[in-house]
């Protein structure tokens, strides 16, 4: 039996290594190599470190004491400790540098397991993978190329480390398919499936991170790429494990079969990592040669809204970018005006839509919030005519942000200008269909006491379109239905506005009344003016700047009134014809 004693780097000799020899040969062969390995492993005898230094004289003799344990340890003795050793936090040595020492010798010792290896391989990849995720992941195209963190070099030692059992799995599915119809042996068959089960498990995971974090590169920004080689790696893998991409991707649509496993559907297949997935073959074009032109490209569409769905649902900047990349993608090759209504039906299409518009109004980056708007007018354009008119109501009744009530009735006006030119005509902007439609415009959420400046997107919106209405729809046609609904507005809007902004501009005009007489008397501004928007309260402001805030406020109720004075003009001149 050996004596443990500790043993630094420095003080391990040639000496030292003909004892350990003997002692160690003498131990494997009363069959305590277990004991060997525990002090070989052991950080305070410094050997594990030994074999990190390539220029470290005793590397040799350290290697070659390791690769003598591989031989004679039992295998799941030295997976535990290898194991052990890949998931110690030491500051001293990378993830990368553990990953080139243990990677190879764990390969070899779960290839020892032969058939039985799939729980101790499923094991091993959730250490390995518990490594990879303290790892940040490289954003431009020079951090991936300088690789300071090692993640790319982590991710190309992963792939060559899972290779040979993705083979053997691969053989196994081609053997199944050449014997589907003989009885496969049970046991076989259950140590077969759970390869299969720890090898999507990996791969699932590996979409969720490294790769959903990552923006992949083409070739043309990044000829060579550890990243996108990597992505390709693994959805080669689904392949060998008897997976269909297409199932995949489309999942959401397809009636599968279940397929026996140990784990259940929504675990066997994270949302997260499929919207990954999907955003690897429509957005980065990965493995698309393996899709069947067949597809249309409103089924298409129909399968990714799910996966759009989950990743605009999501706070983090990285999931959005990818939601807005994976839905323009989606939307960019449907024509214009073809998706009917009853799409509506299907809950992600007004889901959809709903995280679009807290994209465009929560999200802190600039960048995303405009792609946001681009996106959510090009699904717009996308519906037809009765699927836009529902669209439009359904969105005008659930959303309680200004500006976005006030987009949507600028919409509106564009599809009832259409509607109107000839040759356009439909039944839902104009007629019997769009005056419901256009009550719910012309309205005013609190009536005369409505906050002006809360609503002002809205409300200015709103003006603009009757405006345009009683301009454009002449009052011996009427194919809007304008003339004949105009008393009912008169009473439910344009009299309540109009009380609205004399009341708001008197109040205003009295704070900068009050203001500008505690400028002249030198009074100190003891009554600040408290400016609420949205609900919330901003800081009090000075003199100077609430005299601004009143100012600006009195242009808005004038320019409220001038659009007001000449809708009364338009439809005073009309009415007397």
């Amino acid at each position: 039996m050996f004596t443990q004693q500790s043993l630094s780097a420095d003080g391990y000799n040639s000496k030292d290594y003909d004892l350990f020899t003997v002692a160690g040969r003498t131990c494997i062969e009363e069959g305590n190599s277990a004991q060997v390995l525990s002090i070989v492993l052991d950080e305070k005898n410094q050997l594990f470190q030994v074999l990190l230094k390539k220029e470290d004289r005793n590397r040799s003799q350290c290697l070659a004491i390791f690769n003598h344990l591989l031989q004679t340890c039992r295998p799941k003795e030295l997976l535990i400790g290898l194991l052990e050793q890949l998931e110690q936090d030491d500051h001293t040595i990378t993830i990368a540098e553990s990953f080139r020492l243990l990677l190879s010798p764990l390969q070899t010792v779960l290839t020892s397991l032969g058939s039985r290896k799939a729980s101790s391989l499923g094991m091993t990849l959730s250490s390995v993978l518990d490594q990879v995720a303290k790892l940040p992941v490289p954003n431009t195209k020079e951090q991936e190329e300088d690789d300071v963190f090692m993640l790319c070099r982590c991710c190309t030692d992963l792939k060559s480390f899972v290779r040979p059992f993705v083979e053997e799995a691969r053989q196994n599915t081609l053997n199944s398919k050449v014997t589907s119809d003989l009885k496969a042996a049970g046991d076989q068959h259950t140590n077969e499936e759970e390869l299969r089960t720890e090898l999507l498990k990996f791969c699932m995971r590996t979409l969720s991170y490294p790769l959903l974090e990552a923006q992949l590169k083409d070739v043309d920004t990044l000829p060579v790429s550890p990243l996108r080689e990597f992505a390709a790696e693994i959805l080669s893998i689904f392949s060998a494990i008897g997976e269909s991409l297409p199932k995949l991707v489309f999942q959401p649509i397809m009636k599968r079969k279940r397929v026996p496993g140990f784990l259940e559907e929504d675990v066997r297949y994270p949302k997260e990592s499929l919207a990954c997935l999907s955003h690897l073959v429509f957005v980065n074009h990965q493995a698309a040669d393996t899709f069947p032109c067949v597809f249309s490209p409103v089924f298409i569409l129909r399968a990714n809204m799910e996966h759009v769905c989950f990743l605009l649902s999501r706070t983090e900047e990285s999931r959005i970018h990818k939601g807005l990349e994976l839905y323009e993608k989606s939307l960019v090759r449907v024509e214009d005006g073809c998706l009917p209504a009853d799409l509506l039906e299907v809950g992600t299409f007004l889901e959809v839509p709903q995280n679009l518009l807290k994209v465009m109004t929560l999200c802190q980056d600039h960048d995303l919030r405009s792609r946001g708007l681009k996106v959510f007018q090009m699904s717009i354009d996308k519906y037809d005519t009765e699927a836009k008119y529902s669209l439009f109501q359904y969105m005008l009744n659930t959303v309680h942000h200004s500006g976005i009530e006030g987009y949507i009735i600028k919409n509106i006006k564009n599809q009832i200008d259409f509607a109107l030119q000839p040759g356009n005509g439909n039944a839902w902007f104009k007629g019997v269909h769009l005056l419901p439609l256009v009550r719910e415009v012309l309205s005013l959420p609190d009536g005369p006491e409505t906050d002006l400046l809360l609503y002002l997107d809205r409300i200015m919106e709103s003006l603009n379109l009757l405006r345009y209405l009683v301009i454009r729809d002449k009052v011996t046609e009427n194919q809007t239905g304008i003339w004949t609904e105009l008393s009912k507005i008169e009473d439910t809007f344009i009299k309540p506005l109009r009380v609205g902004v004399n009341m708001s501009r008197a109040h205003y005009k009295m704070e900068l009344h009050n203001t500008q007489e505690a400028k002249k008397s030198g009074a100190k501004d003891e009554s600040l003016l408290s400016v609420t928007v949205g609900n919330e309260k901003l800081p009090n402001l000075n003199s100077a700047s609430r005299a601004e805030a009143v100012h600006m406020a009195l242009h808005v109720f004038d320019m409220m009134e001038s659009v007001l004075v000449r809708i009364e003009e338009l439809t005073e001149g009309k009415e007397n014809l």
